[in-house]
């Protein structure tokens, strides 16, 4: 297996860049998550590290070796498309055979290859199947089992499960997690799910309009996030964002209120929004809180709930509650939270600190 370096790496089609200047390191035997919204540039950055697409500028190297204008083939990467690309008129056996057949290798070789393939992923009893008999779930794992043989580089997956029903999806990331551990292969996973991301990675790199964000452990991200697009879009419910104002290192207001928040730990600069994530909320009286307002909304989801606060102020916040002990629409309560919970944001949506006392702004 090998690591994977991007340096400077630009995409254009014609006028329209999508790629602006990504820096990015793959090590080797890394799981990394490629992750953000609809048209963010992440499967465009897959292919060019694929060879499918040729960068505009910039270099993409793999062990070291500079790679960025070589086909696809003379790379020795692996892809698992999202259609899965089986051959629809072969058998199982067959479409995983075919690629060792075309360079020739020997039949015992063959043989051995897809023996163990079909042992890692559970799939001796499909072998004579045609993909027409396979579920979602078992053609996605014939598509990863066409790649393991080849016995790659690195593995790189284009948003592999968005075809698959909700309980195929953990159930095929439960296996992919699985394979990654047996394997001990570098793999890039493209994804616009944060959940899957989460899930998954070792570390995640978090791409906006063709711009790497951070890139980082799902944990570092999660409390740790530089900006206030990567606050948001990792963790589910998003993180709310309030109005803030404090500039002198120490505390801070809320939503333009006038109690002071003394800030663990400080922060540098001058805070314009502030964070807090719907699991670090708690409902309370509202006489004295920092935050106050009025239930609005309700979601029941079972062992837990989502609460919508409309805040005297006007926005909306939400927090997630016990769905044992539900508020009713309309109740006036306080928010909760601890001070060491804030995110602090500047005018420009920068991370003024981390969300921990321990941590360092």
């Amino acid at each position: 297996m090998g690591s994977i370096q991007l340096r400077a790496i630009r995409k254009s089609f014609g006028e329209h860049e999508v790629i602006k200047g990504i820096d990015l390191e793959v090590r080797d035997g890394e799981l990394m998550v490629l992750v953000g919204p609809s048209g963010c540039g992440k499967s465009t950055l897959l292919r060019l590290i694929a060879g499918l697409e040729r960068v505009t500028s910039g270099t993409v190297l793999s062990d070291g070796q500079d790679v960025t204008a070589l086909q696809p083939f003379e790379r020795h990467m692996a892809m698992v498309f999202q259609s899965y690309a089986l051959y629809p008129h072969m058998t199982v056996r067959q479409n995983i055979e075919f690629a060792l057949k075309t360079i020739r290798l020997p039949k015992a070789e063959i043989a051995h290859k897809l023996a163990e393939a079909a042992r890692i992923l559970q799939l001796d009893p499909y072998l004579d199947r045609k993909p027409a008999a396979l579920s979602g779930g078992q053609r996605q794992r014939v598509a990863i089992g066409r790649a393991i043989v080849r016995e790659p580089s690195a593995f790189l997956f284009d948003e592999p499960l968005s075809n698959l029903d909700a309980g195929l999806r953990t159930e095929t990331r439960i296996e992919i997690a699985r394979l990654h551990r047996t394997l001990s292969g570098t793999m890039i996973y493209v994804t616009h799910d944060q959940i899957e991301a989460m899930t998954l990675a070792d570390r995640i790199a978090v791409l906006s309009d063709g711009r790497l964000m951070q890139c980082d452990t799902p944990q570092a991200l999660y409390e740790r996030p530089v900006n206030r697009f990567v606050a948001q879009f990792i963790g589910s419910p998003k993180m709310n964002l309030i109005p803030a104002s404090g500039q002198d290192g120490q505390h801070v207001s809320l939503d333009g209120g006038v109690t002071q928040i003394a800030v663990p730990g400080g922060y540098s600069g001058i805070a314009a929004e502030a964070g807090l994530r719907p699991e670090h909320l708690r409902l309370g009286k509202a006489a004295g809180a920092a935050l106050a307002g009025t239930v609005s909304h309700v979601e029941y989801l079972g062992a837990d709930a989502s609460v919508f606060v409309e805040l005297d102020s006007g926005e909306t916040v939400n927090l997630r509650g016990e769905g044992r002990a539900l508020p009713g629409i309309g109740t006036r309560a306080g928010l909760l939270f601890e001070a060491a919970d804030l995110h602090l944001f500047d005018a420009a949506g920068l991370a003024l600190r981390r969300a921990r006392p321990d941590d360092q702004a």
